[in-house]
């Protein structure tokens, strides 16, 4: 069963009488192990709500199954810890009854491509406004390092500890193949490169899946080089994200237009080393406003005559 967590301070802060800081936002210390790529998603997620001002009462972080499910927990905002997978059904009903809401998903690699991923080819085709926040540590942490479908091939785990059999599943492939409006890579220890990517998917109008590699000191410290550059690039435009500064000296910058669908493509291929706008399309079709204008347009009906059709 889901749980729903609710915001106490959230009327405070609406009427005036408590200003929305980071330190309010906290409500526990989150549990998580020492150095994982959680606590900076986290610390980004919070410097977004402060920096955007968006009201936690009116923001909801949605999670599944795994160590991401956690976040709702530890931001004081409305929140839903859902079952596994079942992130994306249960924001969609939340965006088509409030489509005022800010809504945030917060879903792992294993939560979203395994037995989510139905889930999320759906999120992609029917285009739902809110932000995607897939955490890739490329394994089942939470169950003690199984794998997953990001794997890179060959890594030994305690479910194939010989090595894994198969290549990773692509994100950022699959998202552009479904049609995804929106699609961003970024990494847990980019805390700047991760904000802006984080408020440009805010500010976009559709379903926003920004893919975030993110590290698991635990079970596999040797999956990123977050300390080095040389392997990294960053795609640069002028709606794009600006490269991570303590980074920017020593990695490789290219040009990239996100409105072109192959280059986007192109791009998709490094999801494991190139960060940024990979591919926006602020015209695609929205479900919840198509919904809404066909139950507008719908002329009314008392509830005695809605079973009429079916009288024999």
């Amino acid at each position: 069963m889901s749980t729903i967590s609710e915001a106490p301070a959230a009327v405070a802060i609406r009427e005036g009488s408590q200003e929305m800081t980071i330190k309010s936002l906290a409500i526990e210390n989150p549990r998580w192990c020492p150095g994982c790529g959680d606590f900076g998603i986290l610390m980004a997620l919070k410097r977004v709500m402060v920096d955007e001002q968006f009201n936690p009462a009116d923001t909801v972080h949605i999670s599944g199954i795994g160590c991401s499910g956690r976040t709702p927990n530890y931001i004081r905002s409305y929140g839903i810890h859902g079952i596994h997978g079942r992130a994306i059904p249960l924001a969609t009903g939340l965006i088509l009854t409030r489509p005022d809401l800010n809504i945030f998903i917060e879903s792992g690699d294993g939560d979203s491509l395994s037995i989510g991923g139905n889930h999320l080819l759906h999120g992609f085709n029917k285009n739902v406004n809110c932000v995607y926040l897939l955490f890739n540590n490329e394994l089942y942490a939470l169950t003690k390092s199984q794998t997953s479908p990001t794997t890179r091939k060959g890594h030994k785990t305690n479910t194939q500890p010989t090595g894994t059999y198969l290549d990773p599943i692509n994100p950022l492939r699959f998202a552009l193949g479904i049609g995804a409006s929106f699609v961003a890579n970024t990494a847990d220890w980019m805390s700047d490169h991760l904000v802006a990517t984080l408020k440009l998917a805010a500010a976009h109008p559709g379903f926003s899946f920004v893919h975030i590699s993110q590290r698991c000191p635990h079970f596999d410290p040797n999956a990123f080089q977050h300390k080095k550059a040389d392997w990294m690039t960053f795609l640069t435009h002028k709606n794009g994200v600006t490269p991570e500064r303590r980074f920017v000296k020593k990695a490789e910058v290219r040009e990239h237009d996100p409105s072109d669908l192959q280059a986007a493509f192109d791009a998709a291929e490094h999801f494991k080393s190139w960060f940024g706008l990979i591919y926006q399309n602020s015209d695609k079709p929205r479900y919840e406003e198509i919904l809404r204008a066909e139950l507008e347009s719908t002329p009314p009906k008392p509830r005695s005559a809605l079973l009429d059709k079916y009288l024999i």
